[in-house]
């Protein structure tokens, strides 16, 4: 979840969020169903449309598979636009029967590990053991968005998605503290301890890092500066401190026992006019199983945050990424037309626009994305719909640029998990 923009037409409430620690401290590592037929799945690469001049049109596969499990997006827990959502299963550590099933959590691409709202768990949070701090105290995070922030202890849990299991890793558990300890450096904007405040009971990462903030965190000199992890004795008087990597909040699909070197988001195309809700898969694994072959046209190496950092938008260098967890594209444009009122951060040309960015992968890999980006008062005035593939905006001053929810309907995006601390494969989103 990288960009937020929150505001209010009628009864909806549009918001993607920007996880600034994401952002800056992943960096440090390197220096929401549609058919088909579950055994024949990825390898279907029809109308992938890296240069799509006409809307992709590729159909999830069946959500049936134990390495598969099924993403809704609809108006959610909050009204939110373009949230894509899965069901959760968060277990006490060992044990397969003290669990609970947490629906509308939020599909991330853009983020890494589990964060689900303390009242979501109910009872079960009691049986989660809180993190120790080294320096002594609750391991407690404190996670900045763009218009807010979450805060909650670090817990270890069982994390079931479907059929896969990830065992005792590292969770944050948001909300559990009282708003008293939150540490003066910690906030920054509104706190969004709830789930309507969220807009989901949870965010689960799947991005291409194996944990939330590596050695921004891990490393006592990146700590002063970028850490987002606190210590708090007595669960008060907070400072921020060192976490180790395996205490971070890990993603969950590196500990998959087999199907755990990527994730294929597989969502169904829709009308460029809007819909009310839709469906899609996430498929786990990536060439593991016989329904997850990577049948992309093309596949570029990122940086270990998942960022293509040398693409190029408009004749400028920019830095790339696919992020579910947006729930627009955010770009700079100053040709396109802003909105007003409530709407100012998105865009309202005066009939539908195309933008290219060209995408250059680590590993040499160019292709281009073009994009359809409609009036956002025109797509909202139809106030049934909560789902949107090309609406668009802008953030300040970001000089990224974000494919956000829209980019994905109708495609298969790949993310492969960065493995090469075990000596493996480099990180990588492919489509």
């Amino acid at each position: 979840m990288r960009f937020a923009v929150k505001l209010e037409e009628c009864t909806r409430v549009m918001k993607a969020v920007l996880a600034l620690s994401v952002i800056a401290m992943t960096a440090l590592v390197a220096g929401c169903g549609g058919g088909g037929d579950s055994s024949s799945s990825s390898n279907n690469n029809n109308n992938n449309n890296n240069n799509n001049n006409s809307a992709p049109s590729q159909q999830p596969i069946a959500a049936n598979a134990p390495n598969t499990v099924a993403v809704t997006v609809d108006r959610g827990v909050a009204n939110i636009i373009n949230i894509p959502t899965i069901s959760v299963t968060v277990c006490a550590p060992n044990s397969t029967t003290n669990c609970t099933t947490i629906d509308h959590v939020l599909l991330d691409t853009g983020s890494f590990g589990l964060r689900v709202v303390n009242s979501a768990l109910g009872s079960l949070a009691n049986s989660l053991p809180i993190q120790q701090a080294t320096a002594g105290g609750q391991l407690v995070e404190c996670t900045h968005f763009a218009d807010g922030f979450s805060w909650g202890t670090t817990r270890t849990a069982t994390v079931k998605i479907s059929g896969e299991v990830a065992n005792n890793i590292p969770i944050q558990v948001i909300g559990d503290l009282p708003d008293s300890t939150i540490p003066g450096g910690c906030v920054n904007g509104a706190a969004e301890n709830t789930a309507q405040s969220l807009g989901a009971n949870g965010i689960i990462g799947i991005g291409v890092a194996p944990v939330d903030c590596g050695a921004a965190c891990s490393v006592q000199g990146n700590v002063a500066q970028f850490s987002n992890y606190y210590a708090c004795p007595n669960g008060a008087n907070c400072t921020r401190t060192l976490a180790e990597t395996s205490k971070q909040v890990a993603n969950p699909v590196p500990k998959f026992a087999v199907d755990n070197n990527g994730v294929i988001v597989q969502m169904a195309p829709i009308s460029s006019s809007g819909a009310v809700s839709a469906t899609g898969t996430v498929v786990f694994g990536i060439g593991t199983q016989s329904n997850n072959g990577n049948a992309a046209a093309t596949t570029y190496t990122t940086d270990a945050s998942g960022d293509l950092v040398n693409s190029q938008f408009n004749g400028t260098k920019t830095s790339a990424f696919m992020d579910s967890g947006s729930n627009a594209y955010f770009f700079q444009d100053d040709s396109l037309v802003l909105c007003g009122g409530s709407l100012s951060a998105f865009y309202c040309p005066s009939s539908p626009q195309q933008r290219t960015v060209s995408l250059v992968g680590a590993n040499g890999a160019t292709g281009a994305a073009t994009i359809s980006i409609v009036s956002a008062q025109t797509l909202l005035s139809n106030q049934s719909n909560f789902v949107f593939n090309n609406l668009g905006g802008q953030i300040g001053s970001l000089t990224a640029f974000d494919l956000g929810l829209p980019f994905f309907f109708g495609r298969y995006v790949y993310f492969g998990m960065d493995k090469r601390a075990s000596g493996g494969q480099a990180p990588f989103v492919a489509f």
